[in-house]
């Protein structure tokens, strides 16, 4: 029987890290060794059991140092990976945990590809005791290729887990479990019989989008709100002349009478301001009288995806309040 062609993206992370001993699996970083992409999947022989494999490395990024200018090429590049051979059925993208639920949400918004992509990382190195990185890339391959993960958008799997996207944040520094879905859950499991899904998100997703890469992303920044906050640090982050700023508020949803002040300013100098939540879940709604007016809210995005969204709804023009409000209940 024909085994399924997956195409492996490198970019980086503790999932291509190489530490000093079993032991080091907290500062391997340190050596500033890490595996090329070919070397890694070689290393993991039940890959090639699982899945035709080919090689597209992007390049070596750690996680903290991936970002708005790196998400636009690594999209270009995946599309054309998926459109340049037909006989791929997806991809998978090795990378970093600390901002993977961040690119996985920007692709998520911007890829045209109908095909499966799946974002996977490690908590522990390819050297470590214990490492969750050779099934991690092996589960990867076979949510890819895996006929029931069509059409459910941007997918990330780690821990034998798939969520979405646009629901998945970190939630732990070390734990192997630290991928969750707070709101609502994970779409299924990656088990060694099957790859077995459970629901399906609904939000707008890839390829089912307005957006594309071909627009510069605008400076977005966020400030956090914290007892006695008296507006400085959204002031602050004002003298960087950012095209957007969003506000990490307390639950559920709200801020200081200082940073409403500071939030008056910002809205009037052009500024647009969402209001979202430092909390791990739940949703922010719109409430006339309680916020500066022109302020949108984040849905239940976290502070960091709201940034992501807000950055390509700007870039492609989406600057009222009317659509705003819009992109935030759409996607």
């Amino acid at each position: 029987m024909r085994k399924p062609k997956v195409a492996f993206i490198g970019t980086g992370g503790t999932i291509a890290s190489h530490g000093t001993d079993p032991l080091d699996l907290i500062a391997y970083s340190r050596t500033k060794r890490v595996y090329p992409l070919d070397e890694l999947l070689r290393m993991n022989p039940v890959l090639r059991e699982v899945a035709d494999i080919s090689e597209a490395p992007f390049r070596q990024v750690h996680s903290t140092s991936m970002g708005p200018a790196d998400w636009p090429d690594l999209a270009q590049h995946i599309d054309n990976i998926l459109s340049a051979d037909p006989d791929l059925v997806g991809a998978v993208v090795t990378h970093g945990t600390a901002t993977l639920e961040e690119t996985a949400y920007f692709l998520n918004l911007v890829l045209k590809t109908e095909k499966t992509v799946v974002l996977v990382g490690a908590q522990r190195p390819p050297t470590g005791l214990s490492t969750d990185a050779f099934l991690n890339l092996v589960n990867g391959a076979r949510v890819a290729a895996a006929p029931q993960a069509r059409g459910l958008g941007v997918l990330v799997c780690l821990n034998d887990e798939i969520h979405a996207a646009r629901e998945v944040t970190k939630t732990s520094t070390f734990r192997l479990q630290t991928f969750h879905t707070p709101d609502f859950g994970l779409l299924g499991h990656a088990d060694a019989d099957e790859v077995a899904i459970y629901r399906r998100p609904i939000r707008a997703h890839a390829p089912n989008t307005p957006f594309s890469v071909n627009s510069d992303l605008p400076r977005v920044d966020i400030a956090i709100s914290y007892a006695g906050s008296d507006g400085a640090q959204i002031r602050g982050l004002m003298a960087s002349q950012p095209s957007g700023i969003i506000v990490a508020g307390f639950a559920p949803g709200m801020t200081t009478p200082g940073e409403r002040k500071a939030i008056g300013e910002a809205l009037e100098s052009g500024i647009a301001v969402v209001q979202a939540t430092r909390s791990l879940s739940g949703r922010v709604v719109h409430f006339d009288g309680l916020r500066p007016k022109g302020m949108v809210v984040s849905d239940n995005l976290s502070p960091q995806k709201a940034r992501v969204l807000l950055m390509i709804a700007l870039a492609h023009g989406m600057t009222s309040e009317k659509d705003l409000l819009d992109v935030f209940k759409t996607f």
